[in-house]
């Protein structure tokens, strides 16, 4: 079987919005029952990727605070390596542009790409279905960015149906902290019991993010940067945080707005992505 060409390079791992994030409910095992809609964004990491022909996995440069061997995207690239049984091997580059922490999946994101792009580097000829099996493996959001288009997810992340959205820009507001997803998760203060929703009702029902209270509480800077955001137009924290986010009405908006952010802030605009850039590697 002959393999394709041996890099791929600059590829996007793009960032995601949790339009809404429910928590309804808490197995027996201690994963929580979630309820979401993610959306993709035209932003995020960079990937370069280089296959090897001796079987080795190397991260090429450094990540802040994330050492090589526990780099999602190591592992990522060593579980479908152990599980094809492949023999090929991979240098990976990392172009790190989202924030660490922040709620927008990058480290999700990255492993996803890493599956797909060495799926199709390595010719291990994987299917969606089963790059998603092996992505949970990794982390609950990791199969929505191979699943590769705007989704509503439900369970502990698994269960995708895609959602058909308009086109949309985004401001994104950084505030400076890093948010312990695990932390706002065993909070004893959040609310666990949100009444589901079904997928019909997404676009009417009022819905919010029961995990922002949480952050707001014990990280003021987040409650800071909604309330500006707001200012603008209705605002909202992504994932665990610290991230926030708000839709607006054109780039233009969203340019004047990035513009205005305070100082001690980061801000970005961005928008709705279709289809993740890698999508049709994907048998």
């Amino acid at each position: 079987m002959s393999l394709p060409p041996d890099t791929l390079n600059a590829c996007l791992a793009p960032a995601k919005l949790n339009l809404f994030l429910h928590v309804v409910g808490r197995r027996a095992d201690g994963y929580h029952l979630l309820q979401s809609a993610f959306r993709l964004l035209d932003w995020g990491d960079r990937l370069n990727f280089r296959r090897r022909a001796d079987g080795l996995i190397r991260r090429l440069g450094s990540v802040p605070s994330v050492a090589e061997a526990d780099d999602l995207v190591v592992r990522a690239a060593r579980l479908l390596q152990g599980r094809s049984g492949c023999t090929l091997g991979a240098d990976i580059e990392v172009d790190k542009q989202l924030p660490m922490g922040g709620g927008l999946g990058g480290g999700s994101s990255d492993a996803a790409t890493t599956l797909i792009a060495l799926n199709h580097l390595w010719g291990t000829g994987l299917d969606r279905e089963a790059l998603q099996a092996l992505g949970l493996e990794l982390g609950a959001d990791v199969p929505f960015f191979i699943y590769g288009r705007d989704a509503f997810v439900e369970g502990v992340g698994e269960r995708l149906q895609a959602l058909e959205l308009p086109g949309a820009w985004y401001v994104i507001v950084s505030p400076g902290v890093v948010v312990p997803t695990a932390e706002i998760f065993s909070a004893g203060e959040l609310t666990r019991n949100t009444e589901p929703i079904k997928i019909a009702d997404f676009a009417a029902s009022t819905t919010r993010n029961d995990l922002q209270p949480v952050a707001c509480n014990r990280y003021p800077e987040v409650a800071a940067a909604i309330d500006w955001l707001a200012r603008f137009a209705p605002a909202r924290m992504t994932g665990s945080g610290a991230c926030v986010f708000a839709q607006v009405a054109a780039e233009a908006d969203a340019q004047r707005i990035v513009e205005s952010c305070p100082a001690r802030w980061k801000a970005w605009k961005a928008r709705s992505l279709p289809r993740h850039p890698l999508f049709d590697l994907v048998g």
